[in-house]
């Protein structure tokens, strides 16, 4: 990574919703053209359609809508860019026009081609309110495969986490209906799934190997596999890290899997969709004979490999393993309710593993161990309002909107948890020694974490094959609160919310009332949709 530049000033992209998107240059249809494209003829215009959100009570607006405009402004403004074709369209994928994509953040050189961050972002928002920019996003990462097999995600040195990419793939079918792009998608999973079955999954455990989801610095480990005298912050340039096996990584193979069956029954490949949920259910239980501790009614983090520690279950926390089982349904209803009550907070949020090892502290925290990134604690937030914990979601949002209001309305990679400044935390470095790390700014992935807090979980946006189911979580005190102007395949949403809580008590749609919070995947036109809820 680069040096971190200075603190920078937001760019004035957005300022109070759909006034100031049209003020950036946003036509009838919602497109616009951010300043990073403005100097390359021919792809200056970018499908977004951006929605305004609006509390009622003008505290709860100043305190958090106006964070969702700055995480408009970091996606659409900042962080959308040309998608250059050498670079991000090996495999012929990428649209032009729009030509443009999601790129990783600001103070990283370029090409910003990872696979992580391209799926989670456009997982958590972006292939939402820009199909054709999520779609992008989403082919920028993927190879052309070798002899006649057909395209795969790009095969780097981190593929651990290669398979997030099917999550993000199926996500972007479910809000989108494009049924061509699931057919490639399809291919470019179930291939890099088998490559990564193949070479990564250990079968008398039953489980995948290698680092966790989230931490490829080896500041995210215990000693071992930690050793000192290691000139490197890679994780796998310390022994046994390719052997490890961690919660948060099994987890998202058991969403691959889910993703995979979901692609294959919407193509009418019944059998391989039968493999694929068996697999799944198959891995869900090796998750739960090694990993889940019934005396503490959570999950370990991490099984070691061939190290000192070996077959030995690490109990250290693992924010991102703790929402990734229950976004991906790993954990159960009552295994839920035991982590969501479990789980340790810092005064800032949830961290990326907690507590320290032993060669970190709250004066030099370990970069990828106590500290606060915005894409972790987001997930875990998403998990507690679908984990049926209003609170600990009010808790998520208002911690990471203070945040980024704390440094002007900017995102940033990670944050210092008990003092919430802004602090890329200490990890061994080329020296072999420890050394103080730069938190980059204008992080995608960290506002488009805000950004599924808000669509995913305080309207509760649930989308599936056949429509989009509503699963609100309204925290007490916060009033009533729209969000207008949504884009949902071929229709339009105005959607409102009144009372507090998670349990739907009326649903209007279009002034009728509704049996369900649902609207069919295949409707067209404007629609207005009112929920009010009623206890949790």
């Amino acid at each position: 990574m680069a040096a971190a530049r200075g603190n920078t000033s937001r760019r004035g992209f957005l300022a109070t919703g759909a006034a100031a998107a049209a003020a950036a240059g946003l036509g009838a249809a919602g497109a616009a053209a951010p300043a990073a494209e403005a100097a390359t003829p021919g792809h200056r215009r970018v499908e977004y359609v951006l929605p305004t959100l609006a509390f009622d009570a003008s505290a709860v607006q100043d305190e958090l809508g106006t964070v969702y405009d700055s995480a408009l402004t970091d996606v659409v403004g900042i962080n959308t860019t040309y998608a250059v074709p050498a670079t991000y369209d090996k495999a012929g994928l990428v649209s032009y026009p729009p030509g443009t994509l999601v790129r990783a953040g600001g103070g990283y050189p370029e090409p910003q081609r990872w696979t992580r961050d391209a799926a989670i972002n456009a997982w958590s928002a972006v292939s939402l309110l820009g199909p054709s920019v999520g779609r992008n996003t989403l082919w920028s990462v993927v190879d052309p495969g070798k002899g006649d097999d057909g395209p795969v995600v790009q095969q780097d040195n981190q593929w651990w986490d290669q398979i997030v990419w099917a999550v993000g793939a199926w996500n972007h079918y479910l809000v989108t209906g494009d049924h061509g792009f699931l057919e490639d998608a399809y291919g470019v999973a179930s291939r890099t799934l088998a490559l990564r079955k193949a070479q990564n999954l250990n079968t008398s455990a039953g489980l995948f190997q290698g680092p966790g989801y989230m931490n490829d610095g080896i500041a995210g480990y215990p000693a071992p596999p930690w050793t000192p005298g290691i000139d490197s912050s890679f994780v796998l340039d310390y022994p046994h890290t390719d052997e490890l096996m961690v919660l948060s990584t099994n987890c998202l193979y058991h969403g691959a899997h889910l993703a995979l069956e979901g692609m294959a029954t919407a193509l009418g490949h019944h059998a391989a969709a039968a493999g694929y949920r068996r697999a799944a259910a198959s891995l869900r239980s090796a998750i739960d004979r090694h990993l889940w501790r019934e005396d503490a009614g959570t999950y370990g983090y991490l099984v070691h490999g061939g190290d000192a520690g070996k077959g030995r279950l690490d109990t250290s926390q693992e924010g991102a393993g703790l929402a990734l089982a229950v976004l991906f349904g790993v954990a159960d209803r009552r295994r839920t309710r035991l982590l969501l009550d479990g789980a340790h907070w810092q005064p800032h949020g949830i961290v990326n593993v907690w507590p320290h090892f032993e060669r970190f502290s709250d004066d030099r925290p370990g970069r990828h161990n106590v500290m606060v990134w915005p894409m972790v604690h987001s997930l875990f937030g998403h998990a507690a309002a679908q984990g049926g914990r209003t609170d600990l979601f009010a808790r998520a949002v208002t911690e990471l909107a203070a945040l980024v209001k704390g440094t002007g309305g900017s995102f940033y990679e990670l944050y210092h948890s008990v003092t919430g400044k802004v602090d890329g935390g200490w990890q061994t470095g080329g020296s072999g020694t420890l050394t103080h790390f730069d938190s980059q700014p204008d992080q995608a992935w960290s506002a488009t974490g805000y950004l599924r807090l808000i669509h995913h979980g305080l309207f509760g946006l649930r989308p599936s094959a056949d429509g989009l189911r509503f699963a609100p979580s309204l925290p007490e005190g916060w009033g009533d609160v729209r969000l207008q102007g949504l884009a949902y395949r071929d229709m339009t949403l105005d959607i409102e919310l009144t009372g507090a809580g998670d349990q739907v008590h009326a649903c209007m749609i279009d002034g009728r009332r509704a049996r369900t919070a649902s609207l069919p995947a295949h409707g067209g036109g404007h629609h207005t949709v009112r929920i009010a809820l009623a206890g949790s």
